[in-house]
């Protein structure tokens, strides 16, 4: 495993405590971060971030206010924030679009797309004070190519995907660096709210004949957050196994 350089970082991870968002958080705490895991399951981020020697700062990342008293709780507790990987999300119902519950519809835009904008709403004025910060936003492959049955699930990432490219030109200017990465399936607990029949037909998408591993993922999201990285800017980095046609 490659170490790359977080020292002295502080670092946000939503949806820290599971999944994805754990393995980054894993990733930059042994890069020399300083890690705050902001999740909705306060035992699971409390667990985590006792394991990293981390910060647990429960929140629904769906409530603006609580976000934003978080993003100044880890402040006050860590130094001001310099990396944040939005890692929170959900699938949702297997669904056509024509039957789709209103109710869940709403549900999957809060917390995958309006808690998106509430965590870099929260994290982006410290890193504006202080020219300096890195973003990372965790869409999906179906937010380019739409996956059936996952209507809104596919929508949400597809409108985080073109937010970061929004973030990406507005601070451009700036030594802030605001990127997307978009995995195919990984095996995460978010693939035990899909039926089976949909879990095969995923993986049958995948070239790589495989699903991703979260290794994989926190390697490359590790590396958009440091500062070697210092010229790509509202970008979209594919982590999809050959899936990806653009």
């Amino acid at each position: 495993m490659n170490r790359y350089d977080l020292e002295g970082q502080v670092a946000v991870v939503t949806g820290g405590a599971q999944g994805i968002g754990l393995t980054v958080a894993r990733r930059m705490q042994a890069s020399g971060a300083k890690v705050a895991i902001w999740d909705q399951d306060a035992d699971m981020a409390r667990a985590a971030a006792e394991a990293l020697g981390g910060l647990a700062m429960p929140v629904d990342v769906t409530d603006l206010t609580a976000v934003q008293q978080v993003a100044r709780a880890t402040a006050d507790r860590l130094g001001p924030i310099s990396v944040l990987v939005t890692s929170a999300g959900i699938a949702g119902m297997n669904a056509r679009v024509m039957d789709y519950d209103p109710a869940e519809w709403r549900r999957i835009m809060a917390v995958n797309l309006d808690g998106t904008f509430h965590a870099v709403k929260a994290c982006l004025p410290q890193m504006v004070a202080r020219n300096y910060g890195r973003i990372v936003t965790i869409a999906s492959i179906a937010g380019k190519e739409g996956n059936p049955n996952l209507g809104a699930y596919s929508a949400s990432k597809g409108a985080v995907i073109a937010l970061t490219k929004s973030l990406g030109k507005e601070h451009a200017g700036q030594n802030i660096a605001v990127n997307c990465v978009t995995p195919a399936t990984a095996k995460t607990r978010i693939l035990d709210t899909l039926k089976p029949e949909f879990i095969d037909y995923m993986l049958s998408r995948i070239p790589r004949g495989r699903f991703l591993e979260l290794e994989e993922a926190a390697s490359m999201i590790a590396w958009l957050c440091t500062a070697e990285n210092s010229f790509t800017t509202g970008a979209v980095f594919d982590l999809s196994g050959g899936r990806a046609t653009y």
